[in-house]
């Protein structure tokens, strides 16, 4: 929790508690199924939480804005963005049962009433959204291809609508075909810990 704080100091007390919450949480739905890593749970402020609120560091979403998070796993990035923004709505999806019913029951029971999971493939969603976030789901090209339909025309935001990735590594042969169309941000320049020093965020605005 102090590492959310360090990076977050305005949080109110009800953030405070719901995400002090998530670490019982996760580690009881981990003994039950593989919804991270068995020897990340340790790590599960740092790699999962404070890695999904980079986003946060990129844009701060309007009131009213909705986003869809694709293969949101056991809620990632998009729990935590919830808690951090409640006054926007969450759509997390992912084609594993197992997964969505989680992350559900997590929403549920830190009271998070600005999230609704679904168990489908964002090809059959229909909704359109301002922002697609995602976590490592999919290259860009096939996340374009399967939720370009989703982004909304009219904009709410101080940045364009489109998708936000959270991505490792090497990426340019990912982003090689959107040229110019792709910012990327170093998440190192807004967390100092080690681990984000290969981290990043693609944004690529919906087209």
């Amino acid at each position: 929790m102090e590492l959310i704080e360090k990076y977050f100091p305005g949080l109110t007390e009800k953030q405070k508690s719901q995400f002090a919450a998530l670490y019982d949480l996760y580690n009881d739905w981990n003994s039950k199924i593989n919804l991270i890593s068995r020897k990340d749970i340790e790590n599960l402020y740092e790699k999962h939480i404070l890695h999904s609120l980079g986003i946060a560091k990129i844009i701060r979403f309007s009131d009213r804005s909705a986003i869809l998070d694709v293969g949101t796993g056991g809620g990632f990035p998009g729990i935590p963005l919830a808690i951090l923004f409640p006054k926007v709505w969450f759509l997390l999806i992912d084609s594993i049962g197992k997964k969505i019913k989680a992350a559900k029951n997590i929403a549920e029971q830190i009271g998070l009433e600005n999230v609704e999971c679904k168990q489908e493939r964002v090809e059959d969603e229909k909704a359109e959204f301002d922002f697609v976030v995602s976590r490592a789901v999919m290259p860009l090209p096939d996340l374009l291809k399967t939720a370009k339909k989703n982004i909304a025309k009219d904009q709410h935001n101080a940045i364009p609508n489109g998708f936000l990735c959270l991505k490792g590594g090497e990426l340019q042969a990912e982003i090689k075909p959107f040229k110019n169309k792709v910012i990327i941000y170093e998440l190192q320049d807004y967390f100092d810990e080690e681990f984000f020093q290969t981290k990043k965020i693609v944004y690529l605005q919906g087209m």
